[in-house]
């Protein structure tokens, strides 16, 4: 299975739906001066998905060694109204579900410190 074809598994699983390549994008996302992340983001066109007309998608190499690679198919919806706002999308929701889960470890250690207590 070529990439392409690796993504349109990965849409057709998460979002229900047949997707069309339409292109391939270049994207570059920096802050400051520094590349956030930098790669290509293939575009789809979506066939009778309820909400959305266009996907975009990509892969990064995982941090876990288990998985070779993690999928992000971003819908073209509300404020993602190109491959570049997907990538932003992404990292935004990324870095979010992040301090959630630095939170709640935090949390988590103060619980433990208070019973101990």
């Amino acid at each position: 299975m070529g990439y392409v074809e690796e993504l349109q598994h990965v849409i057709r699983h998460l979002h229900k739906a047949k997707a069309a390549h339409v292109a391939s994008v270049p994207v570059k996302e920096m802050h400051e001066g520094t590349t956030l992340w930098e790669g290509i983001v293939e575009v789809f066109d979506l066939h009778d998905h309820p909400a959305a007309k266009r996907v975009y998608a990509w892969a990064n190499e995982a941090e876990n060694p288990k998985r070779s690679k993690r999928h992000k198919a971003v819908l073209h919806i509300g404020p993602v109204i190109s491959p570049q706002a997907a990538v932003r999308t992404a990292m935004l929701q990324e870095f979010s579900s992040l301090g959630t889960t630095e939170e709640n470890r935090e949390s988590q250690k103060a619980k433990t410190a208070n019973r101990s207590a």
